[in-house]
């Protein structure tokens, strides 16, 4: 298994974006968070509105995962924090028939690629508490809970996180 990092960059691939996003959001957050508050994530934080907002005002890149047979399986972005000397990671989604196979562990090694070529010292992200996949894909990465936070979104929902990191290497 092999797998390359297409960078997102012109409206059509924005669009195709949003359009993964929405697909594999409702595929697999439902189950976790219920209907209503995936739907607001991805009109918040996951739409073709919210991914041209992040990358023109906070400087977020985003990455298409591509497959050895040329197919986007999942997506990924996030920022540099020039504050704190690490990249956030925002977006590691891979589609129904990519997880397990070893995609997630190749985003975190890009990161630290990424991270190591811009001399960042650390990578971190949040993790629903309750996904417990992703909670067990990140310690496999090297990934350690740092803190908990609880986050008032908006609309009577609540991002309930583990904010996770690890240092680059």
């Amino acid at each position: 298994m092999s797998v390359s990092f297409e960078p997102v960059t012109r409206p059509d691939e924005i669009e195709d974006l949003a359009t993964m996003a929405y697909e594999i959001w409702h595929e697999y957050w439902p189950a976790i968070i219920g209907e209503a508050q995936t739907n607001y994530m991805i009109e918040n934080f996951q739409s073709l509105e919210a991914f041209v907002r992040d990358m023109s005002e906070n400087a977020y890149e985003y990455w298409f995962l591509i497959d050895d047979a040329g197919n986007r399986v999942g997506y990924t972005g996030g920022h540099e924090e020039p504050e704190t000397n690490r990249f956030f990671i925002s977006k590691i989604y891979l589609r129904s028939d990519a997880r397990g196979k070893g995609y997630a562990r190749a985003t975190v090694n890009f990161y630290n690629k990424l991270c190591h070529t811009r001399g960042l010292s650390a990578m971190y992200l949040t993790v629903n508490k309750h996904n417990e996949l992703g909670v067990r894909a990140y310690k496999g990465t090297g990934f350690e809970v740092i803190d908990a936070v609880e986050t008032d979104i908006g609309e009577g929902f609540i991002m309930d996180d583990y904010i996770m990191e690890r240092p680059v290497n």
